[in-house]
């Protein structure tokens, strides 16, 4: 029998060809895009990529925002100075001083002065020694809200009884700190472990040249008082929270008390936000 012929097979392309697809095109995939990222990231050092995060949240407005709050914190006392404070200081020409008046506790002066800018002007001042004031604090059991040594007072010049903080004037040429230390004991009996400067100010620099320099007396000890034939003073303890009460309900009236209070407080409160 003739054999019969073979039917010709038609050929056709490897099925491989048409289904395989580059490599590249299988890692499109977004499982494979991830993989492949976190392997490229593996390869890296971890200080780059640390620093590759850093930069980017910099990038981030929140994160533009908090590095600016953060650099606003840092003092900025000397540039404010700076700024307040001409190149050069003038001063007055004193052409004369005359005493008007001397007493046990000050003197008054009428100078003849040129002031700075040229005005020629005749001023009666107050000359004093200076004066302590101690912001005495007994934190030992809370101290955000610290027990605070007030006293009360008869004053003549306000023509009544102020609540106020111990303080007394300084003698001649003496320390700050030592008188300070000597009217806290003298005035209430107390004694202080730890001392420290809060702020200096004048109380009424149109006429008076009275410093007044503010402590904070820490760690107090009690003891036995012993004021001048003059004083008859009354203490007792306050809460700092009872004291922002009395200010803002306006019965505490003294200034070097208003000014130390609040200005304690708010320190007091500046370290709860750190």
């Amino acid at each position: 029998m003739p054999k019969k012929k073979k039917k010709a097979v038609k050929t056709s392309k490897p099925k491989g060809k048409k289904a395989a697809k580059p490599k590249g095109k299988k890692a499109a995939k977004p499982k494979a895009k991830k993989a492949l990222k976190k392997a490229k990231a593996l390869k890296k050092p971890k200080a780059k990529k640390a620093i590759k995060k850093v930069k980017k949240a910099l990038k981030k407005p929140k994160a533009k925002k908090a590095l600016k709050k953060a650099k606003a914190r840092k003092p900025k006392v000397k540039k404010a100075l700076k700024a307040l404070l001409p190149a050069v200081e003038e001063k007055a020409d004193l052409l004369s001083s005359e005493t008007v008046f001397e007493g046990p506790l000050f003197r008054v002066l009428r100078d003849r002065l040129i002031e700075p800018g040229g005005k020629l002007a005749t001023r009666d001042i107050v000359r004093h020694n200076g004066s302590v004031v101690i912001l005495a604090v007994d934190n030992a059991k809370n101290k955000r809200d610290p027990w605070i040594v007030v006293e009360r007072q008869y004053r003549h010049a306000a023509g009544r009884f102020l609540w106020e903080l111990p303080a007394g004037k300084l003698e001649p040429g003496e320390d700050p700190l030592l008188g300070a230390q000597r009217e806290l004991a003298e005035e209430t009996g107390y004694r202080a472990r730890k001392w420290k400067p809060l702020v200096e100010y004048y109380a009424s620099p149109g006429f008076l040249g009275e410093s007044m320099k503010v402590f904070v007396a820490e760690g107090l000890v009690a003891g036995d008082a012993h004021p001048d034939d003059d004083e008859h003073i009354a203490f007792r303890l306050v809460k700092l929270s009872e004291m922002l009460v009395l200010i803002e309900k306006g019965a505490i009236l003294d200034g070097k008390t208003l000014s130390a209070v609040l200005l304690y407080a708010r320190t007091l409160a500046g370290k709860g936000k750190k």
